[in-house]
């Protein structure tokens, strides 16, 4: 199958870590390669911001990365980028009628516009994924939400205008729905692992004597970690440590790492908290396997791949019960949800893991048996392609999607 991956502003040869750069590069890096292996023909569609890569960029993984207009060749952030999402599409358009692909599949939304801009003339089916919703974004980050204006009315002529919606959790198809767009044309694909790499067997990275708290992300507030460090005042005998953000020679200058060191001075806990800067994917799994528990609180967050990824590593996790947390963490069996923003239920909910071991291996072995029955790229990767097949089908028969199909 030729399949045609849109990712405007997260191309998946960016190291994750960045304040636009995470979770969505991650995803579309392995599923590429996933569906390139086995047996598709992929190009992942991407602006080109400046890094200097050539036009086209053949992966090891198997597929390729094409790099189109969209603005000037610079970094941009994310919401600055609509005004040129019409050049985005022109190229598009310019490379699929040159060489179609039999699909396409669009990720955020953005490139939703572009893609269904660009096939619209050409007859070929696009499939959707959000990654996150306007309306959730809005409803968590007020007046701090920079989406750009009609966001939430963009998403929902995507939703409707698609051949099928990929979402990646059971929360989003009710956001969807309450958008208008009809639940039977979703399906729930999640975010996948790999578990080659994260595994619960390989070295671990250095640490103290104390119990060790690890928390991943980007540095943004919205990720929570100054929950985590509040936290940490209830349990004087673990750290905290922090990946994530710029390179830790800039993290003097980031203005979140600057909040988080004055948000441990107030708790007083500054000594037993460790900001680590941007941490690669190579080293990733060791400074996971680390961990007695792995926290994750943020109070909006669409998916969430560092939960699986630490349950992979056979690490029990902690996290707030939101967006597609509330699938990965199964309560009580995996780790434990609690609610975002809430120190005093986070710490009480890290209290009797940190005391009993037994408990922690008990969570780790069930979060990594999890993760392989149901999370594994491979697996992913063959859901997304039966979604491929329907969208095909629909498209050569001409005719509207059928409820339920």
């Amino acid at each position: 199958m030729r399949i045609a991956l849109v990712s405007e502003h997260a191309s998946p040869l960016t190291q994750p870590g960045g304040v636009d750069a995470g979770g969505q590069n991650v995803h579309v890096a392995a599923l590429a390669a996933s569906l390139a292996g086995q047996g598709n023909q992929v190009s992942v569609f991407t602006r080109r911001d400046g890094s200097g890569h050539p036009d086209r960029v053949r992966t090891p993984a198997g597929y390729d990365v094409v790099h189109l207009r969209c603005g000037p060749a610079e970094d941009l952030p994310k919401d600055d980028l609509l005004p040129h999402i019409p050049q985005f599409a022109e190229d598009l358009a310019r490379a699929w009628s040159a060489d179609p692909p039999e699909v396409v599949h669009a990720h955020f939304w953005m490139s939703g516009l572009a893609a269904l801009t660009a096939a619209a003339d050409l007859g070929i089916p696009v499939v959707q994924t959000y990654h996150a919703l306007g309306s959730v974004k809005q409803r968590y980050q007020g007046t701090a939400d920079t989406s750009p204006e009609h966001r939430i009315e963009s998403e929902r002529d995507i939703g409707l205008g698609c051949a099928r919606v990929i979402a990646t959790s059971r929360d989003e198809v009710g956001e969807l729905a309450a958008l208008g767009v009809d639940p039977a044309k979703v399906t729930v694909i999640p975010c996948g692992v790999d578990v080659d790499r994260f595994s619960a067997h390989g070295p671990r990275s250095p640490r103290t004597p104390r119990n060790r708290l690890v928390a991943v992300g980007r540095l943004v507030p919205r990720k929570g970690f100054d929950t985590a460090i509040q936290a940490l005042e209830q349990l004087p005998d673990a750290e905290l440590v922090i990946a994530g953000g710029p390179d830790s020679q800039d993290l003097r200058d980031d203005p979140e790492a600057i909040r988080l060191m004055i948000e441990a001075r107030k708790a007083k806990v500054q000594g037993r908290v460790r900001l680590l800067g941007r941490v690669s994917r190579a080293l990733m799994p060791a400074l996971l396997r680390s961990a007695d528990v792995v926290v994750s609180t943020p109070w909006y967050e669409p998916f969430g791949i560092v939960p699986l990824e630490a349950m992979a590593c056979g690490r029990p996790v902690v996290a707030t019960a939101v967006g597609g947390q509330l699938d990965t963490v199964r309560d009580g069996v995996t780790g434990h949800l609690v609610p975002p923003r809430d120190p005093d239920a986070l710490a009480a909910a890290l209290r009797p893991l940190l005391a009993d071991r037994s408990l922690r291996e008990a969570f780790g072995a069930a979060g990594n048996r999890r993760v392989l029955r149901h999370y594994t790229w491979p697996l992913i990767a063959r859901r997304s392609t039966e979604i491929y097949r329907r969208a095909i089908a629909t498209a050569e028969r001409g005719l509207p999607l059928a409820v339920g199909s």
